[in-house]
């Protein structure tokens, strides 16, 4: 037996261990190997589609291999090809029930019918030649596609069911990504056909979007439709909810269209629509109530077996929900990857960079965020990053400005870059913030600063003057004392 592969290894990574092929094609070899099934075989190889193919089967047993059997298991679509000899082949039979057994176990699976040369009644009728052969096989609700067209099938083929295989290999560079996900589908119980709320909440920075993308890309293809709403709290403050609506029911409704023109409406919509629909929803950074219940605010809203996911800081918003994910901060050995992926480019650094390695990674306690401030920043934006770490922040947006424009005719630009990196942000009162502990890591870099001998700022008095009466004074001074002034005046 043999089957073909144009997908890399990390299809078969252990960051999608269950689906080892695309596609499992089941087909009567005398009917159709040398024409249809071989043509449609090479269209899937073309396009990249991971497809098994069994070239060297034998239907005169009544039992199919173990191979097969694994084989089955591990396709995340079976394309059955009913030929008009199909259910004379008891081996077709035997496959046929097993692809169905895996289908109803609700493992995500597809299956998705072609007849060739076949009217489809007689199959799902159980008329003519299928009647005696199908009698003791079991039957499902099949995703019927009735086209001898093949290209159709590929294109349909690549476009809704195989773009999660291909899509998870990034979950290999997202550390500890394993446990966060099997956590969380532990509390999502995807095999229970009621309709779930679960929350993801956690401080800023330790990896709430990133987790909820990863478990949206990993269960998606098991919903009817599905919905990543990301950044709810910045676009509702952009646009009106109904917007945001008309964007979540354009996802799942799978036409992209203006259906309501205000908040209330969309209430309405979004329940008559949806709610006999199974589909996934993501709502990424609430931080009102308004946004869960006009988005998502009742499980009756959605058809039975949905999932809605909830990421936010203020817990209060989800205490009423199914359940709620903690994300905790990451193990030690878990942060130094982290950092080393992002400071070195590589999990182990240089043996001169370990101590620094492990003095910023203990200072950081394990959040996410804090290890990347080293990553992307600019000289003149890690300037002000450390200028508002020390001396700005909970200040008003507009005094800061007004200061760090005198010594820098760029910032403006650089405070967008900290806002997009999330290292800084503004206040509902127009005030400049930042997580207590982004604070703590740029304090403690101009402590090493200080320590290696190249002060640059200071922010306590008793340092200050330190500095006045010692040595380094006259190599610095002029900076520091500006700083000071400049922080003295607010």
């Amino acid at each position: 037996m043999a089957s073909s592969s144009s997908f890399s290894s990390a299809s078969n990574s252990q960051y999608c261990p269950r689906w080892k092929y695309n596609v499992f094609l089941s087909f009567r070899g005398k009917d159709t190997r040398r024409n249809f099934t071989s043509h449609l075989y090479q269209g899937l190889k073309d396009r990249g589609i991971f497809t098994f193919l069994d070239d060297e089967r034998l239907e005169d047993g009544d039992s199919i291999s173990e191979e097969l059997v694994k084989a089955i298991e591990e396709s995340q679509v079976a394309i059955i090809v009913f030929s008009k000899n199909y259910a004379t082949s008891r081996w077709c039979l035997n496959e046929l029930v097993k692809i169905m057994e895996c289908k109803e176990k609700e493992n995500g699976q597809t299956v998705i019918p072609v007849f060739c040369y076949v009217d489809p009644s007689h199959v799902r009728n159980q008329s003519k030649s299928f009647a005696k052969h199908l009698s003791n096989t079991n039957r499902a609700n099949l995703c019927r596609i009735e086209s001898e067209k093949i290209q159709q099938i590929v294109d349909h083929i690549s476009s809704k069911f195989c773009k999660s295989a291909r899509s998870l290999s990034y979950l290999q560079d997202i550390v500890g990504i394993n446990a966060h996900l099997e956590k969380l589908k532990s509390l999502l119980q995807i095999e229970v056909n009621d309709v779930r709320i679960v929350g993801i909440w956690g401080i800023g920075g330790i990896g709430k979007t990133t987790i909820a993308k990863a478990i949206f890309d990993t269960l998606s293809h098991q919903f009817k439709a599905a919905c990543f709403l990301a950044n709810v709290k910045e676009n509702a403050e952009k646009n009106q909810l109904h917007s945001l609506q008309n964007t979540l029911l354009s996802e799942l409704l799978g036409k992209k269209d203006d259906y309501v023109c205000n908040e209330y409406n969309g209430k309405c919509m979004i329940q008559s629509r949806l709610c006999s629909m199974k589909v996934l929803i993501v709502l990424d950074d609430i931080d009102h109530d308004d946004h869960l219940d006009y988005l998502a605010g009742d499980v009756g809203w959605f058809g039975n077996g949905s999932r809605d996911i909830v990421t936010t800081r203020n817990r209060q918003l989800i205490e009423k929900d199914d359940a709620i994910y903690e994300v905790p901060t990451l193990l030690d050995h878990e942060a130094m990857q982290l950092f080393n992926q992002h400071a070195f480019k590589k999990e182990v650094p240089d043996e001169c960079f370990k101590k620094f390695s492990l003095e910023v990674v203990n200072h950081a306690k394990g959040l996410p965020l804090a290890l990347k401030v080293y990553d992307g920043l600019e000289p003149e934006e890690q300037k002000i990053f450390l200028d508002i770490a020390c001396f700005f922040r909970r200040h008003g947006r507009k005094t800061v400005m007004q200061i760090v424009e005198s010594y820098d005719s760029g910032a403006e630009y650089i405070m967008d870059v900290l806002i997009e990196k999330s290292l800084v942000f503004i206040s509902e009162y127009d005030r400049i913030e930042m997580h207590d502990l982004i604070e703590d890591m740029g304090k403690y870099i101009v402590k090493m600063q200080k320590d290696s001998g190249k002060p640059s700022r200071l922010w306590n008095v008793e340092d200050f003057k330190d500095m006045m009466v010692g040595n380094m004074w006259k190599q610095s001074g002029l900076l520091i004392l500006k700083n000071y002034v400049l922080a003295k005046r607010q």
